[in-house]
C-alpha cells in the first residue's frame, strides 16, 4: 500500500462544471498542452458509459458487436498517439481493479487493451494499493491535464456522468499528480494483465449490472 497522505478534493473549494461545460473546458484546456504529461486516476467498478456505441451493445447482450465496434476505434487511438507525440504530452491511465470484477469493467478492460495496443500508456492495481488511502470513502475519478489543471470527476449514484469540479491550485494538483505517478509506477501494463485474467473467461452478462 502506498502512503495514505492523499489529500480529498473538496467541491466548495474548486468551480462545478457542469457536463458540457466541463467536456468544453477539458477539450480547451487538453489543446494547449506542450511537453507535459497528464494523468487520470479510475477508482469505480461500475459507470454508465454515454453515447458510446459498443457499450450500448453490450447493455443489449451482443458481445460480438461490442468488441467489434471497440475495435474499429484503433485508427482514431492511433492518430491520437502521434498527436501525442507532436506535443510531447502523453496521456497516462491508472486503473483501479477490484474482483470479482464487474460486467462493466470486463467490457472497459476490453477497451482499455486496445487503447494500450495503440499507445496509451494504461496500467492496472489492485484496490489494495489503495486502502490505506480510502478511509472511510473511496477515492474519486480524478483527471490532471499537464500538471494545470485537476478535475474531480462526478457521477450519480448509478454510474452517469455529472460534470466535474475543476482545481487549479499548483500545489494540490502537485500532491495528487505525484500519488497518481506513485500507484502508475506500482502497476501493472493493462496488456499484460488482460492477458492473464481476462482472456481465457467467457462473455460477460449484462444482467448483473
Amino acid at each position: 500500500m502506498l502512503d495514505s497522505g492523499v489529500p480529498f478534493p473538496v467541491p466548495p473549494q474548486g468551480e462545478k462544471l457542469v457536463r458540457e461545460a466541463y467536456r468544453r473546458d477539458f477539450r480547451q484546456r487538453d489543446a494547449r498542452i506542450r511537453n507535459h504529461d497528464s494523468w487520470k486516476f479510475e477508482r469505480r467498478q461500475h459507470f454508465e458509459e454515454q453515447g458510446n456505441l459498443s457499450r450500448d451493445a453490450f447493455r443489449r447482450g451482443d458481445w460480438d458487436e461490442a468488441l467489434r465496434l471497440l475495435d474499429e476505434k484503433r485508427d482514431s487511438l492511433l492518430a491520437l498517439t502521434k498527436e501525442d507525440e507532436r506535443r510531447n504530452s502523453f496521456f497516462h491511465r491508472v486503473r483501479v481493479v477490484e474482483t470479482p470484477l464487474t460486467p462493466y469493467m470486463r467490457w472497459e478492460l476490453h477497451s482499455l487493451r486496445i487503447r494500450a495496443e495503440c499507445g496509451e500508456r494504461i496500467r492496472v492495481i489492485d484496490v489494495e494499493k489503495v486502502a490505506a488511502s480510502e478511509r472511510p470513502d473511496p477515492l474519486p475519478e480524478v483527471v490532471i491535464l499537464g500538471g494545470q489543471t485537476l478535475y474531480y470527476v462526478l457521477y450519480t449514484a448509478t454510474g452517469v456522468p455529472d460534470g466535474a469540479v475543476r482545481y487549479t491550485d499548483p500545489g494540490f494538483i502537485s500532491n495528487w499528480e505525484n500519488y497518481i505517478k506513485n500507484l502508475y509506477e506500482d502497476g501493472e501494463d493493462v496488456v499484460s494483465y488482460f492477458d492473464r485474467e481476462l482472456a481465457h473467461l467467457h462473455v460477460p452478462r449484462t444482467k448483473t449490472e
